[in-house]
């Protein structure tokens, strides 16, 4: 099948401004629940983190329930129609989000109240990846399947990477101009998918009905494996940290140093450069020196250390340091134990095994932001961050001791086990 340059374009650029919006967003949401607090009531007053994380989690929480359905209802009725809706929905979350400053004559509740509503319709509709996904599938023959999968790796990179730093720009502006400029991308990305994005999945293909939406499924079926349940403790302990200061540290930043919008967007936008230049580039080349094993513990090791160091920074600059060694302790861990996870197990196991670890990882990104939030505001703003940091030093103990052997061996006897699989992957 012939791949068409368009469509892939359009994905592309569907994923990217996805992240795009979620990095623009981020930043932002301490400064609009702070700008409320004035006219709130003393609960709001006194759980201004509670709600910031509350309100990051609706967005994760309405994905991970979601992404299924939308996924179910492509496959039923075709991935344009369901792209192009979840687009309109993401455009109308952005439009409310920056006009939930407009309700404030209405009450501190009737702000909070929109804000949650813009979030929640943005977790619906960014559940959209998994569609982009099949639509790739689709068009794709199994030769350059990976190199357009890959495609959207690099959005979400990119995205996150610019969009904090396009926020705390435009934020100079207003506080709701990055999410007007957010709509605006996404109406701009309609207007294209309409006219240029055709349909992948032929009517012969579709399925006759709705297959099953249940997210919880995928995940009881993989935690149940236990030959990978070390690993998967690892992901778990390992999001849920880091989760928490996706979450929290634009509180953090603002409680301890002051730093506006535009001081943090551009902290995020760091911690995307060091992502994106890990992932995509150094971890390739780290892999075969050291083997998959050794550079998850390690890089656990690392990103313990970084969350400490947030943690006790005396001074606004430390926080680079800090971020850039947990981002590169992350870069290492996160794609090491997601191969050493795809390596326990058979090649026609992969996708629904690697599906429910994406769906443990979703579970976090609603448990975390939620538990930082309330350590913040009850214990003080250090406590997320060391607790963070005994979480992941906890993750790396256990993956220590399940990993010892592979460690010990090293990477010469890792890379045939790497070689095989790969082999049967393609052969598959």
């Amino acid at each position: 099948m012939k791949t068409q340059r368009s469509p892939l374009i359009f994905i592309f650029l569907t994923v990217f401004i996805d992240l795009l919006g979620v990095g623009i967003v981020l930043p932002l949401l301490p400064f609009y629940v702070k700008l409320i607090e004035a006219s709130s009531p003393a609960w709001m007053a006194a759980n201004h983190a509670l709600i910031v994380g509350a309100l990051t989690a609706s967005y994760s929480l309405f994905q991970f329930l979601f992404a299924p359905v939308l996924g179910a209802l492509s496959d039923r009725f075709g991935r344009r129609p369901v792209l192009l809706l979840s687009l309109l929905g993401a455009g109308l979350s952005y439009i409310l989000f920056g006009m939930a400053d407009r309700f404030t004559p209405l009450g501190a509740e009737a702000v909070l109240g929109v804000l949650f509503i813009s979030r929640i319709i943005a977790g619906i509709t960014g559940g959209s990846i998994s569609t982009a996904q099949a639509y790739i599938a689709d068009v794709t023959t199994p030769e350059n399947r990976a190199r357009g999968l890959g495609m959207i790796g690099a959005a979400f990179g990119l995205g996150f990477m610019l969009g904090p730093a396009i926020g705390g720009l435009l934020s100079a502006v207003s506080l709701s101009a990055p999410a007007f400029a957010a709509a605006a991308l996404v109406f701009v990305n309609v207007t294209f998918g309409f006219f240029k994005l055709p349909e992948s999945l032929p009517a012969e293909r579709r399925s006759e009905r709705l297959t099953s939406v249940n997210p919880l499924r995928r995940l009881g079926a993989v935690v149940s494996r236990a030959s990978i349940r070390p690993l998967l403790m690892g992901v778990l302990l390992l999001n849920l940290a880091f989760s928490a200061l996706q979450s929290n540290f634009a509180v953090f930043s603002e409680e301890r140093f002051g730093y506006g919008p535009t001081q943090i967007a551009f902290i995020f936008a760091f911690i995307g450069l060091m992502a994106v230049v890990m992932q995509g580039f150094l971890i390739r080349k780290l892999v075969p020196l050291f083997g998959e094993a050794r550079l998850a513990v390690t890089g656990m090791g690392l990103m313990s250390a970084g969350f400490v160091m947030i943690a006790v920074a005396p001074t606004a600059w430390m926080l680079y340091p800090a971020v850039a060694i947990l981002s590169v302790g992350s870069g290492m861990a996160t794609p090491s134990l997601t191969s050493l996870i795809s390596r326990r197990v058979s090649p026609r196991e992969q996708g629904g095994v690697l599906g429910g670890t994406q769906a443990l990882t979703s579970l976090t990104m609603i448990v975390g932001p939620l538990v930082a939030g309330l350590l913040f505001d009850t214990i003080g703003p250090a406590s997320p961050y060391l607790t963070g940091a005994l979480l992941i030093a906890g993750a790396a103990t256990v993956l220590f001791t399940a990993l010892r052997p592979e460690i010990g061996r090293g990477p010469a006897i890792e890379q045939p086990a790497r070689a095989r699989a790969k082999a049967e992957v393609s052969g598959n």
